[in-house]
């Protein structure tokens, strides 16, 4: 009896567990501007670290509230594949456009009226009273671990707060995937194929993509590669603090003044990466500074509990 007891217990756990939904969908209102009504249809992923399948979707129903008369702006973080459904099952909408951060606004990609246009920015009116969000970079020499650690960074973070965003301000053709991809061999191939090269404009885009996320973020985390170059100055002036990690460290004196004295940012920690594994606090005041590794791709490795908490503090609360 009591084995039997158990039994059901645990089937009544696993079925609880199969039922809680991963996907949370919500609808807004009707919105209008400039006499372009829409309502905003919102994606929520529901486990802790952000990560649905494509399985996930089966089942899965638009809210039974979306006016087709008018248009809807798809908006959260999801992979593409799941966009790509629901501009699909938007179809009977007058127009359908996918919300970017970046630029505070949703791109229309669907559309089968004249009420919007494809590529036509659909952007509310901002209020004038937002609190910027802290944007700390994340700097230091080629080869450090710049790009693991910002990417370990955001998944400890992420699970704790929806409102964490990593913006790659690099050309090198590396993003998350990169680090998500588990296979290094074909990461390393393809960020050969994707790697772009410096343009005028790059940093500029870059540097307004970072202001509209700390309108609307409560962290943004800023990869911005291993060189401190003078065309990064747009990015000094738009983000707020920085963390430097570097496996040599005459290298730290260039990227204090880089970042504190150029840029006037402040100083979150300083981080010295060792192929070695170790976790060593070398102080903690005015600023935190460590000795730890190590820090490489397809060896993914716990973010420090001291670094945690300094970047934790950093949050904006959004109501």
């Amino acid at each position: 009896m009591f084995l039997q007891s158990k039994l059901m217990t645990s089937n009544l756990r696993r079925r609880s567990l199969m039922t809680i939904p991963k996907i949370q969908l919500s609808l807004t209102a009707k919105i209008s501007v400039d006499g372009l009504r829409y309502q905003q249809l919102e994606i929520e992923i529901l486990t802790p670290d952000r990560v649905i399948n494509p399985s996930d979707m089966v089942g899965l129903e638009l809210p039974s509230s979306v006016d087709t008369s008018g248009g809807v702006v798809i908006s959260g973080r999801a992979p593409i594949w799941l966009y790509a459904y629901f501009v699909h099952e938007l179809h009977p909408t007058k127009w359908v456009a996918c919300y970017d951060p970046r630029i505070s606004g949703g791109v229309v990609v669907a559309t089968h009226s004249n009420q919007a246009a494809i590529g036509q920015i659909i952007i509310e009116s901002p209020s004038s009273e937002v609190q910027l969000c802290p944007a700390l970079m994340i700097v230091g020499p080629p080869n450090s671990g710049k790009s693991v650690l910002s990417h370990a960074l955001f998944q400890a973070l992420i699970q704790e707060n929806s409102h964490v965003y990593l913006q790659r301000a690099n050309w090198d053709g590396e993003g998350n995937w990169a680090l998500e991809l588990g296979d290094e061999q074909q990461a390393e191939i393809m960020k050969v194929a994707n790697k772009g090269e410096l343009t005028q404009g790059f940093f500029p885009y870059h540097a307004q993509a970072i202001l509209e996320l700390r309108r609307q973020k409560s962290l943004v985390i800023v990869d911005i590669g291993g060189m401190a170059q003078p065309e990064k100055q747009p990015i000094l002036e738009a983000c707020s603090h920085y963390l430097i990690i570097t496996s040599n460290p005459d290298e730290v004196t260039k990227w204090h003044e880089f970042c504190r004295d150029r840029g006037n940012l402040s100083t979150v920690a300083v981080m010295h990466s060792t192929l070695e594994t170790c976790e060593e606090v070398n102080q903690s005041q005015p600023y935190l500074e460590m000795t730890c590794g190590a820090w490489l791709m397809g060896q993914p490795r716990a973010v420090p509990d001291e670094l945690l908490k300094r970047v934790r503090s950093l949050l904006l609360k959004r109501t």
